[in-house]
């Protein structure tokens, strides 16, 4: 089974941490590739954070109303099928926002 790395994403130069809101999916859901995971807020910008692959919630690693520095892991996803190229992802998701942001990543452990 692959997991894969939901994290943090960079919300600009300055930006060195976000608050999450609200977790959009829990534990247990099933996720598509450019759905709504959560939803997290900076000091300029509030923001959907987007599942980067497709597969299930398994672990949520950080509460609501929690401040976490960029690039930290906040969640896995895990495929029962790694085998299908159809959800893995090509590349970093892109964030639904409402200014300018660099894409969510993803990063596959084993």
């Amino acid at each position: 089974m692959a997991k894969f790395e939901l994290v943090m994403p960079k919300m600009g130069e300055s930006i060195m941490e976000a608050t999450i809101l609200k977790w959009v999916k829990k534990v247990g859901d099933t996720v598509d590739i450019d759905e709504t995971v959560l939803e997290i807020a900076t000091d300029k910008v509030d923001s959907e954070v987007p599942s980067s692959a497709k597969g299930v919630i398994t672990e949520i690693l950080y509460p609501e109303n929690t401040t976490v520095e960029i690039g930290k892991v906040i969640a896995i996803i895990s495929q029962e099928q790694a085998g299908d190229a159809a959800s893995v992802p090509a590349a970093a998701a892109e964030i639904k926002s409402t200014a300018t942001a660099p894409a969510a990543q993803a990063t596959q452990t084993t």
